[in-house]
């Protein structure tokens, strides 16, 4: 399947009517083939409308039906087999194992979909029947049904080209709720967001999805995706990137006349706490396990562990040894594109630079001089001085982190209650810390989406229980979820039946329960038919 350079939209692929542009491979900065085109404001109007015909339709489809589509799409990626794999490993510098890694997370989050949606919970049905001799008022026939909120724009994520972009979970999650998605492809990897584009249109087509269903735009952010967020007929948007990204969308939506959810996944530096009694036990293996969480895919993770959280004690010591020689030993990585690269480099000489944090590790030094690439480091500072500069409580996005020394617990304590909502939340800790620390569980808590206990937050499991959110700025709304079958509410939306024919009721509120659905009958949760 050769790469056109073209964009999709109301069913078909066409030339961008916008400015032209190649990709470029991060590792050697060689710009790759063919020339990409851009969308139009003309275009993205033409497929907002598309969007909006399909929802009229895709949004009354069976479940069957969407959980079908779903699973053909995870059989079109595959197929594209290893000209997929290529182009990611060409506009991300990503190594195979990684592509195959993302990949298989892909097709199996919208497997995951398409079982969830088969099943119906995300209708959440629920009946009160009518009471008409109820004293000293009747009830009325009252109905509960989620429905479809309407057409959705994604915006594709540079360091996942795969799990978090074109077919990622924003998109799969809404496709499975009923929603036409609308992409806005990330200019880091557009090669591969065509690919995967041309496997999503195909089985479109194979399963008689109705033309703008799907849709593929490239373009500056400014002009593709602020059209994007502001055409009317949009009903939502889900964004992973960083934090003036997600907020410059956030502003725009709220500034429209039908204001409209922003689901944005922004910055967080996922704080790490080591507690006494677990680095005098496991220093050199927790060290060894932070290493490899802070540079795996060169610290481009949102849930990397960009800061880290301890006592002074001789464990620290111990840990603070065995980082800076597996920093030591540790190769330069390539990053995504120039301006992650730049950014990285000029927080980090800002940190540095400060009189009150210092380095106290460093991986191996760039010897390239194309591309775009980057040295691990951690930085340590004190706990008073991490206080009074909210300077340094910022991501910078790659593989760096800071060491934040406490005198005592009460400074820790007062660190976790200062910070801002993260993503994740680490601690390493004996089981006897954990329990005598239940004010320093319940502070961490209240400050991210996801609680991870001796281990590293780094790798998001793809399954049903899992969050990827949390407190503003982790994420605009912290009662959702981007990952996990949790992440279809947000494109979901409730509507109540009362008094509603039989014949008219849709088929998972029906008395006879034609779809065998489990719902909440009269206060019983229950997949019986209403006598």
């Amino acid at each position: 399947m050769n790469i056109s350079g073209q964009i999709y939209y109301d069913g078909a692929w066409r030339a961008g009517e916008g400015a032209t542009y190649q990709a470029s491979n991060p590792a050697n900065g060689a710009d790759l083939a063919p020339v990409m085109s851009t969308a139009s404001k003309a275009q993205v109007d033409a497929a907002v409308a598309a969007a909006h015909r399909a929802f009229l339709s895709y949004k009354n489809t069976s479940p069957h039906v969407r959980a079908t589509f779903l699973r053909n799409c995870a059989d079109e990626i595959m197929a594209l087999g290893d000209e997929l794999l290529d182009r990611v490993s060409a506009e991300t510098a990503y190594p195979r194992g990684r592509a195959e890694g993302e990949r298989a997370r892909t097709c199996g989050q919208l497997r995951m979909f398409a079982d969830y949606v088969e099943h119906g919970e995300h209708f959440d049905a629920r009946i009160d029947t009518a009471q008409p001799e109820r004293q000293p008022l009747p009830r009325a026939d009252i109905r509960f049904l989620n429905h479809a909120l309407g057409p959705v724009v994604v915006f594709g994520a540079s360091n996942f080209p795969l799990a978090f972009s074109v077919a990622g979970g924003d998109t799969a999650s809404a496709l499975a709720a009923g929603c036409p998605v609308l992409v806005k492809g990330h200019s880091s990897h557009p090669g591969t967001c065509e690919l995967v584009a041309r496997a999503m249109a195909k089985a479109a087509e194979n399963c008689g999805m109705p033309p703008g269903v799907f849709s593929l735009l490239m373009g500056e952010g400014s002009i593709v995706g602020s059209a994007l967020v502001s055409a009317p007929q949009v009903k939502a948007v889900g964004f992973t990137g960083s934090t003036s990204g997600g907020m410059a969308l956030y502003k725009l939506a709220n500034e429209r006349p039908e204001p409209i959810p922003v689901f944005a996944e922004m910055g967080s530096v996922n704080p790490v706490i080591l507690l006494p009694q677990a680095l005098r036990k496991s220093a050199p293996t927790i060290a060894k396990d932070f290493v490899a969480s802070l540079t795996l895919g060169v610290g481009q993770f949102c849930v990397n562990p960009g800061l880290v959280l301890a006592v002074e004690d001789e464990g620290l010591d111990d840990f603070v040894k065995a980082t800076s020689v597996a920093l030591a030993e540790s190769p330069a990585g390539t990053l995504l594109n120039k301006r992650i690269c730049s950014a990285y480099g000029e927080g980090l000489e800002r940190y540095s630079q400060l009189d009150g944090v210092e380095v106290v590790g460093r991986g191996r030094a760039v010897e390239l001089t194309e591309g775009h690439h980057a040295q691990a480091c951690l930085l340590r500072t004190t706990a008073e001085f991490f206080l009074a500069n909210s300077a340094i409580h910022e991501e910078i996005f790659g593989p760096v982190s800071l060491l934040v020394v406490c005198k005592n617990k009460n400074e820790l304590l007062e660190i976790v209650t200062h910070l801002a909502g993260q993503l994740t939340g680490t601690i390493h800790a004996s089981e006897n810390e954990l329990e005598n620390s239940p004010e320093l569980v319940e502070l961490l808590t209240l400050k991210v989406g996801r609680l991870v206990i001796n281990s590293f937050p780094t790798g998001v499991e793809v399954c049903p229980s899992m969050v990827h959110g949390g407190p503003f700025p982790a994420s605009t709304d912290a009662r959702f979820s981007s990952v996990g079958t949790a992440a279809i509410k947000r494109f979901l939306r409730p509507v109540c039946y009362q008094n509603y024919p039989q014949s008219v009721l849709p088929d998972a509120l029906k008395n006879n329960n034609p779809l065998g659905l489990l719902r909440t009958v009269n206060g019983e949760v229950t997949t019986s038919s209403i006598a």
